[in-house]
């Protein structure tokens, strides 16, 4: 029992053992994995405890690099704002007080916003702050700082002047508080009439007036073509109205007629170029009003950061500028682009001349072009003007829109000036430039002491109304573009004759001014039926009784265009021209009457540049058989080798020539004619040039020789050469040079034998061949022809060669020095002169020449002049002709 129980302890100790052992391995292993577990727990805890850092951090670079990426961006976007800005609001619109300038805009091109201070950006350079003024609204300063809220005004009106064409912007200040002392640095502004003040009480009147220039803009400027001022100005290149901006500083409540006027302009005020610009006083709620909130130094924009307000402008800035402002307005505007009168290229020589002439010659208060017509009504023009008023430039650009419109076929000019110098030269061929207007077909300048060529040039219209006239009989119809339709193959362009300084012509009471007015008032009563024009222009027409004392022929005149200060143009109670602003003019179709006034800005025409690229597109234009205008400058002295009839002389191939013809200068005509001296075998055909002036006496005898030596072979003719004067003797010595073998010289000491071989020559049977003496200063060897040869002395010779001579082909070219000393050679004061049926009268006076040179009584009216001669051929002439002697050859 003992056993069993000792076995069963020693079992139970056995298992219980085994059970601690096991309990305690099983523990053993617990504890080390309770161990490992709280390490790995630390471990756990000390990740978890380095986890905020480590997410701080990220989160922190990452807030970092959003913050330098958004710094970025911001920075791009302000730079991109400042040059928005820049170019939005260019030159005085934001440029910084020192320094700063006017710079108006572009024609056309929008004056842009105007800067009042900086918006400040971290990192960027600041940007400018602009408030839309000129064209898109208007400006409301809030707040109760004064000197900031002036200070805003001033610079915005200073900028708005600076953007704008001078005089392009004008002021209206209403200030009753301080009675105009906010805009005093603009006074200056008031002496050209950029800047007024209305007194306290004035506000309404302010207002009607600011309504009633919107209602004449939008029906008369505007008139429904264009929705505002900006767009009409963008589309036509021209502002025809300017901008008015109304400063309303302060005041009472406005009435309700008041508020309602504000209420207008605030509307529709923009669109027309009236804006506002209040302290004080309340604006409606509208998209073109600004609201700015002033503060010192700063000032809010609804909607927007706070701004740094800049400066005030210096306030010697501002006066000088207005000053300066003024004094441009006060000399007159300047004048338009003189390609506002040309039509697209495109379009040029494409208007049809048939029922008149019609092109602008300028644009009018309101923008639009005025146009000139020349037709059946006003059929002719007068232009006046002072001098340096821009007559001559007006004319320039009435024939330049003219031309660009009408081909030469359609038009054809003819130009005449009679004062001294060569603007009108360049419508011809020149030297160094070759090219011409294609529609002239004279040109006429420094024609101021040779009438006779504006003589010329009317009796040449009057035969060209003839033809007309005689063209328009024979088909039965009464005016040109009736004469047009039924001769379409015929050439019948209109002709438009302008005459500057045309009194010259008119002045005083001798034949040239008779005839001239005559032919005027034909050609002004009868041309305008057959598309003749003319244009008469002059600096003052006071005292020109030979136009004024014919109504009839002032009356043609219909169409008048008066420049500044011009006097006696338009009716004589029309003054608007006295107050013209320079580069302006009345022009009138109405004969000058008050209500035919339109008043023209006038481009710039004058200067070469500016014609010469119309000029030479026309010239390239031009029809293959143009021709240049003929020129004539009256300061010129014609070359005998240029002259057409001395081109055409030739000698016949066979035979001889009938009746040779003596050149001896140019005719002061419309054509380049010569004056011509016929010497056909009869008696009389002998020349005497008269006269104390040894180049031209010599010019005259050497062009004569030199012209009949062309019309014969060599060897055909003899030019028997007597030089008496020792001051003509190099013109005689070059004139024998060139003749060569037909040629013989002689002097004082033989001359004498020259006239006794000549006279004996004349008794031979037989015509012989042509013989031509040509005697410089025969008067000199009075004492040499008293000697006698064969019984005779010489000058009893020189008579008989004279007489006898032309009915045997000998002819007697000879200078004398004075009609007297001529009678004298011929036999005395009661000699014939029959045997001289020709003469040049160089300085002597008509009244020398007497009736046995010269039909009637009293002499020509002849008055010498430099250069030039009256040409008298009794078998050909009733009067005189003027020439120019050809100058001479070397």
């Amino acid at each position: 029992m003992a056993d069993r129980r000792a076995r069963l302890a020693a079992q139970v100790r056995r298992t219980l053992g085994e059970a601690l052992g096991a309990t305690r391995t099983r523990v053993g292993a617990a504890r080390t994995e309770l161990a490992a577990e709280r390490d790995r727990l630390d471990r756990v805890r000390r990740a978890a405890a380095a986890v905020p850092d480590r997410v701080g951090a990220e989160r922190d670079r990452r807030l970092a690099e959003i913050d330098k990426r958004h710094a970025a961006r911001i920075a791009e976007l302000a730079q991109r704002a400042a040059d928005a800005a820049r170019r939005e609001s260019p030159g005085a619109a934001s440029a910084g007080w020192p320094g700063w300038r006017p710079t108006p805009a572009g024609r056309g091109e929008p004056p842009g916003a105007l800067r009042v201070g900086t918006l400040a950006v971290p990192g960027a350079d600041a940007v400018p702050a602009l408030v839309p003024l000129l064209d898109a609204g208007h400006v409301e300063l809030v707040g109760a700082d004064r000197p900031a809220g002036e200070a805003v005004v001033s610079a915005l009106l200073l900028r708005a002047l600076g953007r704008a064409d001078p005089g392009a912007v004008r002021l209206t200040g209403y200030d009753p508080e301080h009675l105009g002392g906010g805009l005093a640095g603009f006074a200056p502004l008031g002496t050209a009439g950029l800047l007024t003040f209305v007194g306290p009480g004035g506000l309404g009147r302010l207002l009607d007036d600011l309504v009633e220039q919107i209602r004449r803009i939008n029906s008369t400027v505007l008139a429904g073509e264009h929705a505002s001022l900006r767009e009409l100005a963008a589309a036509t290149g021209r502002r025809p109205e300017p901008w008015r901006v109304a400063v309303l500083l302060g005041g009472e409540e406005p009435s309700r007629h008041e508020r309602g006027q504000l209420d207008r302009v605030v509307r529709t005020g923009a669109a027309c170029g009236v804006h506002l610009v209040v302290r004080g006083l309340e604006l409606p709620e509208h998209p073109t009003v600004t609201r700015l909130r002033v503060e010192p130094g700063r000032a809010h924009l609804v909607g927007a950061p706070p701004v740094d307000l800049d400066p005030p402008p210096p306030a010697a800035l501002v006066t000088e500028t207005c000053r300066e402002l003024a004094a441009r307005v006060n000399a007159g505007p300047a004048p338009t682009p003189f390609n506002d009168l040309l039509p697209p290229p495109d379009r040029m020589w494409r208007e049809d001349s048939s029922t008149g002439l019609t092109a602008p010659i300028g644009e009018g208060p309101h923008g639009r072009p005025v146009l000139l017509t020349l037709g059946d009504y006003p059929p002719h023009a007068l232009i006046g003007g002072p001098s340096g008023t821009g007559k001559t430039n007006l004319i320039f650009a009435w024939i330049g829109a003219l031309a660009a419109r009408y081909s030469p076929a359609e038009l054809e000019f003819y130009l005449l000036d009679f004062k001294e110098g060569v603007s009108f030269a360049r419508f011809a061929q020149g030297r160094r430039d070759p090219s011409w207007l294609p529609h002239m077909r004279l040109v006429g300048i420094n024609v101021n002491t040779d009438r006779e060529f504006g003589l010329a040039l009317l009796r040449f219209l009057a035969e060209e109304l003839r033809r007309r006239a005689d063209a328009a009989k024979k088909h039965e119809v009464t005016k040109l573009a009736e004469l047009r339709t039924v001769d379409p193959t015929g050439h019948w362009p209109r002709i438009v004759a302008v005459v500057d300084e045309f009194q010259m012509l008119l002045a005083g009471r001798d034949a040239v001014a008779r005839e001239a007015a005559d032919l005027l008032e034909d050609l002004a009563r009868r041309g305008r039926s057959q598309g003749i024009h003319l244009v008469l222009a002059s600096q003052d027409v006071r005292g020109i009784e030979a136009l004024w004392g014919r109504p009839a022929l002032v009356a043609q005149f219909t169409l008048r265009i008066a420049l500044p200060k011009a006097l006696r143009i338009l009716a004589e109670r029309n003054d608007a021209a006295q107050s013209l602003p320079r580069h302006h003019a009345v022009v009138n179709a109405e004969s000058g009457l008050t209500e035919g006034n339109e008043i023209a800005r006038i481009p710039s025409a004058g200067d070469w540049e500016t014609w010469s690229e119309l000029q030479h597109r026309l010239w390239r234009m031009r029809p293959p058989d143009a021709a240049p205008a003929r020129l004539f400058d009256g300061d010129a002295i014609p070359r005998l080798a240029d002259a057409p009839d001395f081109r055409a002389l030739a000698a016949p191939e066979t035979g001889t020539l009938r009746a040779p013809v003596a050149l001896l200068g140019e005719i002061i005509d419309v054509q380049a004619r010569s004056a011509a001296l016929r010497l056909p075998r009869a008696p009389g055909r002998n020349l005497a040039v008269l006269g104390t002036r040894v180049d031209e006496a010599c010019a005259v005898l050497d062009a004569a020789a030199r012209s009949l030596a062309r019309q014969h072979r060599p060897g055909t003719a003899r030019f028997s050469i007597a030089c008496l004067d020792p001051d003509a003797d190099p013109a005689a010595r070059a004139l024998y040079e060139d003749l060569a073998d037909d040629a013989a010289w002689y002097d004082e000491e033989s001359v004498t034998e020259l006239m006794a071989e000549t006279a004996a020559g004349l008794g031979a049977p037989g015509s012989g061949s042509p013989h031509y003496l040509l005697l410089f200063a025969v008067d000199a060897a009075a004492g040499a022809l008293t000697t006698r040869v064969g019984g005779r002395t010489g000058l009893e010779q020189l008579r008989r060669v004279l007489h006898d001579g032309p009915e045997r082909r000998t002819h007697v070219l000879a200078w004398w020095r004075g009609v007297a000393r001529m009678r004298a050679d011929l036999g005395g004061p009661a000699a014939r002169t029959d045997q001289i049926g020709a003469w040049v009268a160089l300085d002597t006076h008509g009244g020398e020449l007497g009736s046995s040179l010269y039909p009637g009584t009293g002499g020509p009216d002849w008055y010498p002049r430099p250069w030039r001669g009256l040409f008298f051929d009794r078998a050909v002439h009733r009067t005189g002709q003027t020439i120019i002697p050809y100058g001479p050859e070397r």
